[in-house]
């Protein structure tokens, strides 16, 4: 500290205190869906103000109102909400929304407001109290440590906070449905057959299957997560388990799953997958839509909160499920481990890339 000057050191003091006050962002903006704030302002139709904001939300606390703006004041600085001058002589400015708060409006299909609801519940922010205490002991993950059960064998069905997590699957999947079937129809054009392996209630493979009538699709989970579930047209329900056996097909789409999985875990996934796909058209092909880590050797202001986001969502997986964000070159080694012998990775957002694989 000797060797520190002072300037120096309160400029390090000030990274630790934002880093100690990180979570805050995220509670303002728990706080901010909780209240309908981005309806209000949607419904409002022009610049809100404050004043009409508070007369605008019907379960505000009249003794809290005075407390809003001060809300408003982090949520605008972290840019969910912009200010903007209203016309005329009005002297007080009003806010409007960011593209990052219309993803924040309830009714909307792609709405991230059950993916907020979920992530930020105790229950899910809990585990990482215990990060430390999970360091030191033998469980899986320290959602084991917090909860003395995995995140898979949690009593979510039938809850709502399990209600909650379906819906927040079901709309980020619609929404990246979309940009995959209008960025890469051809990649499913000379197919007769695909297995969505992993996909819940069907939200990407009935796009597929309305996207391609020719193509006869099947939506592969666990038995109690398809029960009930109604076959239409070209697409249908299987249920089993991807460790131990695939339904073929000419292709298999793991969308958002080998994240969730340790190294071993998914290995014994994608040999499954390379075994279902083998006898398929041409050799058939494994699609994976999953988060590749991006390369870091040129750290510019957005590329450094591009790669944070990544490593942040690589320290969820780890702390919920044991899963990992991985390389390029942990990508390599798990296709190879697995039996592929080739494998192509194109970039689509900073969460999602496109992987094909092929025996």
């Amino acid at each position: 500290m000797d060797k520190v000057n002072a300037n120096e050191l309160l400029q390090a003091q000030s990274h630790v205190w934002n880093h100690i006050f990180n979570f805050i962002n995220s509670m303002s903006l728990k706080c901010a869906v909780d209240l309908g704030i981005p309806d209000a302002i949607q419904n409002h139709g022009k610049p809100m103000t404050v004043t009409e904001l508070v007369a605008a939300l019907p379960t505000l606390n009249p003794t809290k109102a005075c407390f809003i703006y001060r809300l408003m004041r982090i949520l605008a600085h972290s840019g969910f909400f912009a200010r903007q001058k209203r016309s005329g002589d009005a002297r007080e400015d009003g806010y409007v929304l960011t593209n990052a708060s219309r993803l924040l409006l309830k009714d909307d299909p792609v709405s991230m407001v059950p993916m907020v609801e979920f992530l930020l519940d105790p229950t899910i922010t809990k585990p990482f109290h215990f990060l430390g205490s999970w360091f030191e002991n033998d469980d899986r993950t320290p959602f084991d440590t917090a909860h003395g059960k995995g995140f898979w064998d949690y009593d979510f069905p039938y809850t709502k906070l399990g209600n909650l997590l379906y819906d927040a699957m079901a709309r980020d999947s619609r929404l990246f449905a979309s940009a995959l079937i209008d960025k890469y129809r051809g990649m499913f054009e000379g197919l007769n057959s695909l297995v969505d392996v992993g996909g819940s209630t069907g939200t990407v493979g009935k796009a597929i299957a309305e996207a391609f009538p020719h193509l006869e699709c099947t939506v592969f989970d666990l038995p109690q997560t398809v029960a009930g579930l109604q076959d239409t047209g070209n697409l249908k329900y299987v249920g089993g388990n991807m460790f131990e056996q695939v339904p073929p097909a000419d292709a298999v789409l793991l969308q958002r799953v080998l994240c969730d999985w340790n190294d071993d875990e998914c290995t014994k996934i994608l040999k499954q997958c390379r075994k279902a796909v083998s006898g398929g058209k041409e050799g058939g092909k494994v699609i994976i839509t999953d988060l590749v880590l991006t390369k870091n050797e040129k750290v510019d202001d957005e590329n450094s909160n591009l790669i944070e986001t990544q490593l942040l969502c690589d320290m969820e997986t780890m702390v919920l499920v044991g899963g990992k964000v991985r390389r390029e070159e942990e990508w390599a080694k798990l296709f190879s481990a697995s039996g592929f012998s080739d494998y192509k990775i194109d970039p689509v957002s900073v969460m999602r890339s496109v992987i094909v694989v092929y025996p």
